[in-house]
């Protein structure tokens, strides 16, 4: 597992090691626009997650989930929690968070 300092920092590393797709949650789904696809929170594979925590910016409160789907696309997906957090999609944050525990 790698250590990073900032959310930048981990993002531009992880698209150095081909995690170049960009993922969201739409409708309780992952979507990728390049990939035209959407995926269930069991059709794909979480291969890393990092958490940063901001001591003094909860705008730095975040989470990057390491991506592979179904196909080998590797990407990312960050998401913000604590007083950033997403309400219209949390249960399927909720059943990604099950998934790392």
């Amino acid at each position: 597992m790698y250590a990073y300092d900032t959310i930048t920092e981990a993002l531009a590393d992880l698209k150095k090691r081909g995690y170049t797709h960009d993922f969201n949650i739409r409708n309780n789904r992952l979507t990728s626009d390049k990939l035209d696809t959407h995926f269930g929170h069991n059709d794909f594979e979480i291969k890393e997650v990092y958490r940063f925590e901001g001591p003094s910016d909860p705008a730095d409160e975040a989470v990057i989930f390491a991506i592979e789907a179904p196909s080998g696309a590797l990407g990312t997906l960050v998401n913000g929690y604590g007083t950033y957090a997403d309400d219209e999609n949390t249960e399927f944050l909720q059943k990604l968070h099950e998934r790392i525990r």
